[in-house]
């Protein structure tokens, strides 16, 4: 098959530089191209031969050549040396213009059911008829392919306008991006900070989200580049904090809570989930054992005047379902189902609370000189 100019023109305005949020056709940084059935050769025009991108760019345009339009093309990618003008770099457009709430669901540190809590809570929130868009936001480790049973998975993308826009995937009422779709899921991803925030920014602006009633962000964990990206780019209506009812995880939760609420950034926190609250065996449902201490995030947030939004216990099922790729929120019969509908039921209240009561929240405006530490 041949392929035409426009056809890998537009192929090519999927791959964006990092440092600008631009696409590198509109940049200018494709010149010469030739193609000779399945032979593709163009120039790509850096800035200078140190642009610690030109290389991530030359891998970025041949993936993407051979995932949209073969994958035995021969693609050759030779970099020429130009200097840009500053007026070429523009900010992107304003992101998830169609969606009225943005919840991101956050924790302190890793491994204490983040991601579980965010899938189950948009898909709980898909249940009560809501429109509902579920942003895999952990760029560094993605788990919305697996939770929802889309390894395999490929976006495809469409033209709107002239702008290319990346279709979202849906799956149990809800519209699902991830970077987990765009790897190999085997392969770590060693991106530096600006590469993984450049991801991002072109998930929320070219993702054709639509409109929609809620939309998840399952951010990293901890407190770093991401989440001052998310502040930065998009007014985020709230965020929910889970943590463990262990003091280790209750110490770093209490950090997130503190930085979405510190003077500069100023996130409304919606509250907190006690994930793995205690330990119930499916077949003694009664019975509860704290493993990992009790009521630690309950305490935790009456200390700090924040809602308690759920208790979810540690159940085998849940795990198995979301290795299975059927968030167990799925199941309104099984009792875990019944409490992912509860935290949805209490994340609306609060969102409906907090949006009667506050001014909706603006972009943040971060000093590069001073620092988010707390």
């Amino acid at each position: 098959m041949n392929f035409t100019t426009e056809q890998v023109f537009e192929k090519l305005k999927m791959v964006k530089h990092p440092e600008s949020g631009k696409d590198i056709v509109s940049l200018g940084m494709v010149e010469d191209l030739e193609i000779d059935g399945k032979k593709i050769k163009f120039k790509l025009v850096i800035a200078n031969s140190k642009d610690p991108f030109a290389k991530s760019l030359v891998k970025s345009c041949e993936r993407t050549l051979k995932f949209y339009l073969d994958d035995s093309l021969d693609v050759t990618v030779e970099t020429k040396i130009k200097h840009f003008e500053a007026a070429q770099f523009a900010a992107p457009k304003r992101p998830f213009s169609g969606v009225t709430n943005i919840i991101g669901v956050a924790s302190g540190k890793g491994g204490v059911g983040k991601s579980t809590i965010a899938a189950n809570l948009a898909v709980s929130l898909a249940k009560t008829g809501a429109s509902v868009g579920l942003l895999d936001a952990d760029i560094y480790g993605p788990s919305v392919p697996t939770m929802f049973g889309l390894e395999d998975a490929k976006p495809v993308a469409t033209q709107e306008n002239g702008k290319t826009l990346i279709q979202p995937i849906e799956k149990y009422g809800v519209k699902l991006l991830s970077i987990g779709f765009f790897v190999e899921p085997d392969k770590a991803l060693i991106w530096r900070g600006s590469m993984a925030t450049n991801a991002l920014n072109q998930f929320m602006n070219d993702g054709d989200w639509g409109k929609l009633d809620y939309i998840i962000l399952d951010m990293p964990p901890g407190t770093g580049d991401i989440h001052l990206t998310l502040v930065q780019a998009i007014g985020i209506t709230g965020v929910v904090i889970v943590s463990t009812p262990q003091r280790v995880a209750l110490a770093d939760a209490r950090k997130g809570v503190s930085m979405f609420e510190q003077k500069d950034i100023n996130v409304p926190v919606l509250g907190l989930v006690e994930n793995m609250a205690y330990f119930t065996p499916e077949e003694c449902p009664e019975n509860k054992y704290y493993i990992f201490g009790k009521d630690g995030a309950k305490n935790l947030a009456a200390e700090m005047n924040v809602p308690l939004l759920a208790q979810i216990p540690l159940v085998q099922g849940i795990m198995e379902a979301g290795d299975n790729g059927k968030p167990i929120a799925l199941d309104a019969d099984n009792p875990m189902g019944a409490a992912f509908r509860k935290l949805a039921d209490n994340v609306i209240k609060q969102t409906e609370i907090r949006n009667k009561e506050m001014a909706p929240t603006t972009k943040v405006e971060i000093n590069p000189d001073a620092s988010c530490a707390s």
